[in-house]
């Protein structure tokens, strides 16, 4: 629903840091009818993208954006995307009135919300809603002490969604609410549990705040520029057999209890020989319950792992699992090792 009088389509930006349930969230609110003609752009790191891959479930009009973030090196990427989806829309390819568009977990919300207000195309065309961003109530309070991009991805947004509250203790909860008081008082802030919650909460109410939006963006001379830890690696690996469970499930525990702080997040989607694949996310140390899926949707049967690692060579992880290799009754292929700092400028 755009801004009455005009034919702007709005944009929703779900931003959080790593493990916060973005992607769980976007995929329960897509399910609501009134949100069908949703186009979604999810950006991952990886060439291997996985997130994509559950939203695509719910939304066909899913894109990917991989190989970087958008809040740095794939900025350009991510216009050009907006209007590609606009032409194929306005040639009647498909139906959209809205897109949402499901960032990095680390990426700054403020370079992004940058080139889309100064592109005069995109400006004549679209509108910024709302700025969402998931806090993990279970490993908040830590991402926000020790990653600025988490502070960062707060002050931005205009609705703060403290996700996995059925894993904390109601007065969790209320300190996070005052915590985030303190750094964004103006946020609308909600709860929500395993990724529950009014999809209209999430889409906005309809009124385009650009002009407070750039005023702010060309106050602050650091809004187009973003800066990475340069600690941060990730990997992608996959298995073409399927895996067995209780020897996975032991070798991901004993990875957690050795490096479970540098673990900053793991995800996957498992082969165990069933009709449909095991859905994993864990977040340092924890490891939420297994989604099952009814079945593969068509895909390929394979399993596809993503870790994102802190202070931790991906070799480490890589020769772990080898390790386990014959337990498992599965030999994982690398399909990427990016031992390089996690987002870098393109050449």
């Amino acid at each position: 629903m755009s801004v009455s009088g005009d034919n702007r389509h709005p944009i929703t930006i779900v931003t959080g840091f790593l493990g916060s349930g973005k992607t769980t969230l976007l995929a329960n609110v897509l399910r609501d009818s009134r949100f069908r003609n949703t186009a979604a752009i999810i950006n991952e790191f990886g060439e291997a993208g996985l997130d994509h891959r559950l939203i695509r479930r719910i939304e066909e009009k899913t894109r990917l954006l991989s190989g970087g973030c958008i809040c740095c090196n794939m900025r350009e990427d991510l216009v050009n995307e907006l209007k590609d989806i606009l032409n194929e829309h306005e040639r009647g390819e498909f139906t959209m009135d809205r897109v949402v568009i499901e960032t990095t977990g680390l990426a700054d919300p403020a370079p992004i919300l940058f080139s889309i207000l100064m592109d005069p195309l995109l400006t004549n065309r679209y509108y910024v809603d709302n700025v969402v961003c998931c806090l993990d109530a279970a490993n908040g309070e830590l991402h926000l002490k020790n990653n600025p991009e988490s502070v960062k991805q707060i002050a931005v947004a205009d609705t703060v969604i403290i996700t996995k509250i059925d894993l904390v203790h109601d007065h969790t909860v209320e300190e996070m609410h005052h915590r985030l008081r303190h750094l964004n008082p103006a946020a609308v802030v909600l709860t929500a549990a395993n990724g529950q919650i009014d999809p209209q909460a999430v889409f906005g109410d309809g009124q385009s705040r650009m002009e407070t939006r750039l005023a702010t963006l060309k106050d602050n001379p650091g809004a187009q520029d973003s800066r990475h830890e340069s600690d941060v690696r990730s990997m992608s690996i996959k298995f073409y057999d399927p895996l067995d469970w209780t020897a996975f499930g032991l070798w991901m525990s004993m990875l957690l209890y050795r490096h479970g702080e540098k673990m900053l997040r793991i995800k996957g989607i498992v082969d165990v020989g069933d009709q449909g694949p095991i859905v994993i996310n864990g977040v340092q140390h924890i490891i939420h319950p297994p989604h099952h899926l009814e079945d593969w949707n068509g895909e390929e049967h394979n399993s596809q792992i993503v870790f994102i690692m802190k202070g931790l060579d991906p070799h480490q992880v890589m020769d772990s699992l080898i390790a386990f290799q014959n337990i498992l009754g599965s030999a994982p292929v690398i399909e990427e090792i990016n031992a390089n700092p996690y987002c870098k400028k393109r050449n």
